[in-house]
């Protein structure tokens, strides 16, 4: 038999017991969070060396023999081992019906389609807002999004600030630590005066807007973004988000906090200094990230601009997090 539905809750927080109301209930909540209102930003101006000549068949058997054989299966029920088991067979038949999207600018339907699991991220499940949605995708589909990823990623990993170090090759959430723990060291070693802010976006990879995200897509992209389709999930369509479950996911919300950051500290020096030249602003792991200043009113100025600019686009900073007052902290993990 079938694992009953865990009980939640509506708007008003009355709890639901009906299987149906239920079901209802997640359908409103993830269409509310997927489609949300339209920001106007303009669109980037910047060329980008990236090929825009369709797939290679070289290309194809790389993408294939990176893709895992362990991920879940698509919403047809198709396996990564179907495609890695041949992969001199596969690539062939993947490799035409590339360039056959290519030339055509049309993806096929079923790879637009996608099943939409909740996962439990924090307690209160009887609360939506506590899962995460996650989107099973066709698997030929993601490897199709490898050969995009291949091609653009190079050529934006270049334009990106060296402050993010999220889903970028030799970069990790390690070297940040390690940087945010030598300035606190110098800090406490020659009394500079410091503030650090520490900003969690909510549900940052849900609420970034799509067309915003083509926007930010350089020129040299253009026939990218025709490319990187809207997705629709379980025959309902969705504005916002990045898709988690998209193998593009990272790297185009890189995009939208790259632009966040650099529009936000590019008119003023708030930071603290780093270099004889530079000043040190922030430091960032995909949607975590660190501020740092020399004062409390440059802080507090850093941190509005950035949150105008986040809000422009859809993202706001998460503010459903109690915090305690420390005297002493211990980091174990570093």
């Amino acid at each position: 038999c079938s694992k009953p539905q865990r009980p939640v809750k509506d708007k008003e927080g009355k709890s639901i017991t009906e299987i149906q109301q239920q079901r209802n209930r997640w359908i409103e909540y993830f269409e509310e969070l997927m489609n949300r209102p339209v920001p106007d930003i303009e669109a980037a101006h910047t060329d980008l060396p990236i090929y825009v000549t369709p797939p290679t068949i070289e290309e194809t058997k790389m993408a294939i023999s990176q893709t895992k054989s362990e991920i879940s299966a698509g919403p047809e029920n198709e396996l990564a081992e179907a495609l890695t088991l041949d992969i001199e067979i596969t690539k062939i038949m993947l490799h035409l019906q590339f360039k056959k999207i290519w030339g055509e600018q049309r993806v096929p339907m079923n790879w637009k389609v996608g099943q939409l699991i909740k996962i439990p991220k924090k307690r209160g499940l009887s609360k939506c807002e506590n899962y995460r949605g996650i989107t099973l995708l066709s698997i030929p589909g993601k490897v199709f999004h490898r050969v995009l990823l291949s091609r653009m990623n190079d050529a934006v990993d270049v334009q990106l600030r060296d402050q993010q170090a999220g889903f970028r090759m030799n970069r990790s959430c390690t070297d940040q630590i390690a940087a945010l723990w030598i300035i606190v060291e110098q800090s406490v070693e020659w009394n500079p005066s410091l503030c650090i802010n520490f900003i969690d976006y909510e549900k940052a990879f849900d609420r970034v807007d799509r067309w915003t995200l083509w926007k930010l897509l350089r020129q040299d992209c253009q026939r990218y973004p025709e490319l990187i389709y809207r997705t629709t999930v379980q025959g309902r369509s969705r504005r916002t988000g990045v898709g988690q479950g998209c193998l593009l996911s990272p790297f185009l919300f890189l995009l939208v906090v790259d632009w966040v950051m650099k529009t936000s500290t590019s008119e003023g020096k708030r930071g603290i200094q780093w270099t004889a030249q530079n000043q040190l602003d922030d430091l960032d792991f995909a949607d975590d990230l660190a501020f740092v200043s020399s004062t409390h009113e440059q802080m507090q100025i850093k941190t509005a601009s950035v949150a105008a600019v986040s809000a422009s686009i859809g993202l706001n900073n998460n503010a459903d997090i109690d915090l305690n007052d420390l005297s002493y902290v211990s980091i174990l993990s570093s």
